[in-house]
This record gives structure tokens, sequence and C-alpha cells, in this order.
């Protein structure tokens, strides 16, 4: 079955929503309309919608001209398994002592190495990308240097990579959270096929907004690898929450944005001890004042 998608851009949170909210309405309907904010600092969101049969171009145009967004780029994606794609071109992934994988390379594990089993199909906290790969080089600076965490929390968890690899080496209270509980499913889900039901307790929370979350504190140690604004609007509750001398790990942070971050981490006690960059994205490793 062919698939079609129609993207475009437009300034403001408020005319995206209503210019999603009307290609919702269009015929052939779109099996699916995502309105997105565009991470870099423009303003600028992103509408886009996925259609089984070719989209209208002229009620698109329309839209367009309406909410005053870029004219629709409109294009046929060629049919993929996208699983299949997927596992040929996602490698296992070496941090430092962990080793993240997908079951088609069980065979690759090697055995001085952590294994984290993370299907392909769940492609978002494989490790493959530049943010969960600087978390798990944190964490593993954070080993080498001695740093033992009884109570660590995975806020943003996703697949739960983060926590997993802390519960592989820690024993304790290791917690993971996500706003979505499609990812709390997964998570739980990633927990069991690893051999690891009971040693992360997962739940959907926004932030640190769950009673478990909040009976575990104070924590030595806080991943949150989400996104800038997020991240800066939990600066106080990751104060609250992080005992003194405990670390926080943060990623999902673009590079030009990470000074921002550092700086409003400090100004709650929270301070830089390191920080990598992958491609376009920094992770931060930071220590709350003693």
């Amino acid at each position: 079955m062919p698939t079609f998608t129609a993207l475009t851009t437009l300034t403001g949170k408020a005319p995206a929503e209503r210019l999603g909210e009307a290609m919702e309405r269009l015929q052939p309907e779109p099996t699916g309309v995502g309105v997105f904010e565009v991470e870099d600092g423009s303003g600028l969101w992103e509408v886009g919608g996925y259609f089984t049969e070719a989209p209208d171009e002229a009620g698109l145009a329309l839209l367009a001209v309406t909410f005053e967004a870029k004219p629709f780029v409109v294009s046929e994606l060629p049919e993929t398994d996208w699983v299949a794609h997927v596992r040929r071109e996602l490698a296992p992934v070496e941090a430092g002592r962990f080793f993240v994988y997908g079951s088609h390379d069980a065979d690759k594990v090697p055995a001085d190495k952590i294994p984290l089993l993370i299907e392909a199909a769940m492609a978002f906290g494989t490790g493959h990308h530049g943010t969960t790969l600087g978390c798990l080089r944190a964490l593993d600076h954070l080993i080498g240097e001695g740093f033992e965490g009884r109570k660590v929390v995975d806020i943003g968890c996703g697949t739960a990579v983060l926590a997993m690899a802390a519960a592989r080496v820690w024993d304790g209270d290791i917690l993971a959270s996500d706003i979505d509980q499609v990812a709390v499913d997964v998570a739980e889900a990633n927990l069991k096929a690893n051999g690891m039901e009971g040693t992360v307790a997962c739940m959907e929370a926004a932030g640190f907004d769950h009673p478990d979350l909040q009976a575990a504190a104070p924590y030595d140690l806080i991943f949150a690898n989400i996104l800038k604004g997020p991240l800066v609007a939990l600066s106080p509750d990751m104060a609250a929450n992080l005992r003194p001398q405990g670390y926080a790990i943060l990623s999902g942070i673009l590079n030009e944005q990470a000074d921002e971050v550092i700086d409003v981490y400090a100004r709650n006690g929270i301070n830089l001890t390191r920080r990598d960059e992958i491609g376009e994205w920094t992770t931060l490793l930071l220590q709350r004042n003693g």
C-alpha cells in the first residue's frame, strides 16, 4: 500500500495546531497528522500528514495560504519493511562497558561487556542517537570514578535503556518514568526481554509528579534525556529531588543550547563537571552542591 506525506512549516504553536486540525478534515482523510516544534530556536512548527491515497494538493495549497504556511511538500514513500531496514542499518553500539544490541545481533555480544537488548523496532533509545549514547558514556564515566547509585531515576525514560544500564550495575531503588503510557509499556517490555523484571519500577508521570517518585527522593543520580525546554523547566524540581553531591545526566540538548542549560542549573546549585558533544547533541554531567 503506498504512503504519501504532506509537510509544511509555519510560525507559532496555535496556528500550527489549527492547521493540523484543518488537515484532519481533508478528503481523502489522512491516516495521521502531527504537529511538532522545530527545535532550533527559530519559532517554526512543522505540520505533517500521512495518507494512503494521494492527498488533495489543491486543498493543501488552500490550507497553506489560509494559515500563512509554506507550500506543502508532498512525497510518495516507497514500500519498505522498516523493521528489517532498521535491523540492517543499526549495528550494535558500544558505550564504555555497555553494549546495546538488537536480538538479530545476539551472537555479537562481547563477554566483557554489559549487554542491553533493545529491539530495532523501538528506534529512539537504542543507543544510536547521540543523546542516548552520550548518557551511557557519562554513566560509564561515573562508574569508572567509583560512584555508586543507590537511588536512581530516569525521567522521560523512553525505552528505559538508561535505567536498565544503571540496574545492571547497582542494586537499589531504580525508577523510570515517562509522560507517555506507551513508552512505559515499552520500558516494561524491554525489562522483560532483558530478564530484568522487578529491577526498575516504571510509571507514567510528568517530571517528578508521582507519589512513588516523591517517596524515593532524594536521588543519587537523575537521568533526563528529553529536550532543552523541559530540562530548563525541571531545574528547580531537579535540585529539590537530587541529594547533595548527587549527579544529574542531562541530554536532548543541541550544542548551541548547552550553555543556557548549564547556566540555569548552576543558578539552582547544580554545576557542570563534564560535557560531551556527539554530532549536534550535547550531554551534560552535573553535580549538586554539597
